[in-house]
C-alpha cells in the first residue's frame, strides 16, 4: 500500500484545504472536521486503498484505515495537507462546534467515561477472574489472598465518583486535581456510605442554607451524574475565577472559592437532586430489561445500533457505570453485545454471499472485528450500504437481547463486548453464549435471505436498458461510433472533445497508476462537459473541477478536468448542473476556460474515471487519438 497516495486521494476527495478545519487520528480511523461535508465524495474515499469504511459521526468524518495503517496515513496526510498535527481532543473539540447542544452533551459524557474504561476492565476482569477461581478452588475465599485480591478488585468501584471528577474535570477544562478533590468530598468517609443506607439504624441530617431545609448526610457511592454536573459547575467556576482574580492571588483565592462554593452546592444541591433523577433513570432501564419474556431488552436490542449510527452510544457507558456501581452488575453489557455481534453476522453473510471481490474483503474482517466488540467498521463500512442487511442485523440483536433479559445475564464491568466478554461474565458463561449465537444466527439468516449483489439485481434491468437504449444525441454530443460499438449496458461515451490517452499516460501519478480506478483522459480541445450516460449527479465539487456521476446501469464515473485544478478554488469553471440532478447522455454539465486555466499553469488533461471498476471483470478504453463528445470511450464487462 502507498501510504502517501491514499492520503493525497483522501485529501483531494473532501475538497482540499479549502474544506479542511483540522485532522487527528485514533486507533483505526483518521478524524478530519471538514467545513462542508457535502463537499466530500465518500463514495470515492470508500475506493481508495486501504480504506474499509467512512462515516461521519460527532460532527467528524471518519475514515476507517485500521490499526497500524492508520498512524502511516495521517503522517502522510499532514505534509500532503501542509496542516500541522492536532490532537484527537483539539479535533473533537472542533468537532464539537459543529454539533447541536444534544449532540455536544452526549458527546461530551462519552468524553468523560471513556478514559476510565482501563481502571473498570482491569478491575472487572480481576473480579471475574478472582470469582471463577473461587469457583474451581472454594477455599481460596477463606484466605488472605482473596482478601487482597479483592480489595484490589473492588477499588475502581469504590472510588469510582474521584475517577469519573477527575476525568470530567479535564473534559470541562478544569484543574483535575481540584475535580478530583471534589469527588472524594462526596465520598468522604465522614458521610454515611451509600451501600451501608440500607442496614442503617437512622441517617445523619444537616441543616443548610441558614435553616432553609435538611439534607442527608449520606456519601454518593454508586452515583455518577451528580459528580459529572458538579465538576462540570466547578470547572465553570473556576475558569471565571481566573479572568476576575488578580494574578498575585490567583494562586491562593481561586482554588479556595472553586472547593468551597462547588463543594457546598454539590452537598446541598446538585447530590440530592441529580442523584433522584439519576435513580429515576437507572430503575427504569432496570424495569425495561425486565419485563417479562424479555419485551424489553428486545427494544433495547434492536434500538442499540441505531444509536451508534447517531453517535449517541456514548450515554451507555454513564449508564453501565451506574448499574455498576448501584447494583454491582452490568446488565446492559449483553444487550450491548447481542447488537454488536448481529451486526457482524449480518457483514458475514454478506461476506460469504457477494461475489463482489472488494466487498468479500472488506466485509469479512469487519464482521470479525464486530465479534471482537468493534461495530463501526461493520456497521458503516458494510450494512449501511444494504440496509436491509443493517436491518437483519438490528433484528438479530433484538432477539439475543431478549434471551439476555430472559436469562438475566450481566457482567462485572463494562468496556468490553463480544467473545472478550466472556471475561466478565464468568457467572452466565452458557447464557452469555446463548445470547451470541441467537444474535448472529437470526441475524446471519435474515441478511443471507434480504441480500443481493447489486451485479445481480441490476442484471436484469441492464439487459432491458441495452436493448432499448437509443443511440440518438444532442448537437453537439454525437455518437459516431454507435453501429460498430456492442449493444452494451456498460458503455460510457466521451464526455469531451479531443485527444484520448491512455491512463497510464497522465502526468499525476495517481491518475497514472488508476488508483481511484480505471479509464481514460482526454486532451479537450474545448471547454465543454457533457453527460457520458443517462444518470444521477452524484457529487459536484464545490471547485467545480470534477463530477460524480451514477449511470443508470450502475456505472460510477468521475470526471476531473485537468490536474490539480482544484487549487483554481472554482475559478475558470462554469457548473450547468448541482448534486442530485438527473441527466440525460449529451446534457451540457460543465463549462470551462482552457486558455484561462493553461496559462495559470495548469495541466487540462481531464482522466474519465470508473470509480467502481472493482466491480468489472474488464475496463477497457475503446478508444485512442482523436475522439468526439459523444464516441464510445470506455467499455466495461461484466465478471
Amino acid at each position: 500500500m502507498d501510504y502517501r497516495e491514499s492520503a493525497k486521494q483522501v485529501f483531494e476527495l473532501i475538497g482540499g484545504k479549502s474544506n479542511l478545519i483540522s485532522a487527528a487520528h485514533c486507533a483505526t480511523r483518521l478524524r478530519l472536521v471538514v467545513a462542508d461535508e457535502s463537499v466530500c465524495k465518500k463514495g470515492a474515499i470508500e475506493n481508495v486503498d486501504g480504506v474499509k469504511g467512512v462515516f461521519s459521526a460527532s460532527g467528524q468524518l471518519q475514515i476507517i484505515f485500521g490499526t497500524g495503517t492508520v498512524n502511516k496515513v495521517y503522517e502522510e496526510f499532514i505534509t500532503v495537507a501542509g496542516i500541522t498535527a492536532a490532537s484527537k481532543d483539539e479535533v473533537k473539540q472542533a468537532a464539537a462546534k459543529k454539533g447541536n447542544p444534544f449532540q455536544r452533551a452526549i458527546k461530551a459524557l462519552g468524553d468523560v467515561f471513556v478514559p476510565i474504561i482501563p481502571a473498570i476492565v482491569a478491575s472487572g476482569l480481576l473480579m471475574g477472574l478472582l470469582e471463577g477461581i473461587c469457583k474451581v478452588y472454594p477455599a481460596l475465599a477463606g484466605s488472605g489472598t482473596y482478601t487482597i485480591l479483592h480489595l484490589m478488585s473492588s477499588a475502581a468501584f469504590t472510588f469510582l465518583p474521584v475517577l469519573i471528577a477527575f476525568s470530567a474535570a479535564k473534559v470541562f477544562g478544569g484543574n483535575p486535581f481540584l475535580g478530583a478533590v471534589i469527588g472524594m468530598v462526596m465520598i468522604h468517609p465522614d458521610l454515611l456510605n451509600a451501600w451501608s443506607v440500607a442496614g442503617a439504624e437512622s441517617i445523619p441530617t444537616a441543616s443548610v442554607w441558614f435553616g432553609l431545609y435538611n439534607i442527608n448526610l449520606t456519601g454518593y457511592q454508586g452515583h455518577v451524574i451528580p459528580v459529572v454536573i458538579a465538576v462540570f459547575f466547578m470547572s465553570k467556576l473556576e475558569k471565571k475565577l481566573h479572568k476576575v482574580v488578580p494574578e498575585m492571588f490567583d494562586l491562593f483565592v481561586t482554588p479556595l472559592v472553586t472547593v468551597l462554593v462547588t463543594g457546598y452546592v454539590t452537598l446541598t444541591v446538585f447530590g440530592p437532586v441529580f442523584s433522584l433523577l439519576e435513580n429515576g433513570v437507572l430503575e427504569g432501564v432496570k424495569f425495561l430489561i425486565t419485563i417479562p419474556f424479555g419485551i424489553g431488552s428486545f427494544f433495547a436490542g434492536a434500538v442499540y445500533a441505531p444509536t451508534v449510527v447517531a453517535g449517541v452510544h456514548h450515554m451507555y457507558n454513564a449508564l453501565e457505570a451506574g448499574l455498576l456501581s448501584s447494583a454491582g452488575i452490568n446488565t446492559w453489557m449483553p444487550i450491548a453485545t447481542a447488537a454488536n455481534v448481529a451486526q457482524g453476522g449480518a457483514a458475514l453473510a454478506i461476506a460469504m454471499k457477494t461475489k463482489n471481490k472488494k466487498m468479500k474483503e472488506l466485509a469479512l474482517p469487519a464482521s470479525l472485528s464486530a465479534f471482537l466488540g468493534i461495530t463501526e467498521p461493520v456497521i458503516f463500512g458494510v450494512n449501511l450500504r444494504f440496509i436491509k442487511s443493517f436491518i437483519a442485523g438490528c433484528i438479530g440483536g433484538a432477539c439475543g437481547a431478549m434471551v439476555s433479559g430472559i436469562l438475566g445475564v450481566g457482567a462485572s464491568a463494562y468496556g468490553i463486548t463480544g467473545l472478550f466478554g466472556f471475561l466478565i461474565t464468568t457467572d452466565y458463561v452458557w447464557q452469555y453464549a446463548l445470547v451470541i449465537l441467537v444474535a448472529a444466527a437470526v441475524a446471519f439468516f435474515l441478511s443471507w435471505s434480504f441480500f443481493h449483489d447489486e451485479k445481480e439485481e441490476k442484471e436484469a434491468n441492464d439487459k432491458k436498458d441495452a436493448d432499448n437504449e437509443s443511440h440518438d444525441s444532442k448537437e453537439p454530443f454525437v455518437n459516431t461510433t454507435a453501429e460498430s460499438t456492442p449493444n452494451t449496458p456498460h458503455t460510457v461515451y466521451s464526455p469531451l472533445s479531443g485527444t484520448v490517452i491512455p491512463m497510464t499516460e497522465v502526468k499525476d501519478p495517481t491518475f497514472a497508476a488508476e488508483v481511484l480506478g480505471k479509464g481514460a483522459a482526454v486532451v479537450p480541445s474545448e471547454g465543454k462537459v457533457f453527460s457520458p450516460c443517462d444518470g444521477t449527479v452524484v457529487t459536484i465539487f464545490e471547485t467545480c473541477h470534477a463530477i460524480g456521476l451514477m449511470s443508470g446501469d450502475g456505472t460510477e464515473i468521475l470526471i476531473h478536468v485537468g490536474l490539480d485544478t482544484v487549487q483554481l478554488g472554482g475559478k475558470h469553471f462554469t457548473p450547468h448542473v448541482k448534486s442530485g440532478d438527473t441527466v440525460k447522455k449529451g446534457d451540457l454539465m460543465l463549462e470551462f476556460d482552457a486558455e484561462a486555466i493553461q496559462s495559470a499553469g495548469y495541466d487540462i488533461t481531464t482522466p474519465v474515471i470508473i470509480s467502481n471498476s472493482y466491480a468489472y471483470s474488464s475496463v477497457a478504453m475503446s478508444v485512442e487519438g482523436a475522439v468526439r463528445a459523444g464516441d464510445v470511450l470506455i467499455t466495461v464487462t461484466e465478471g
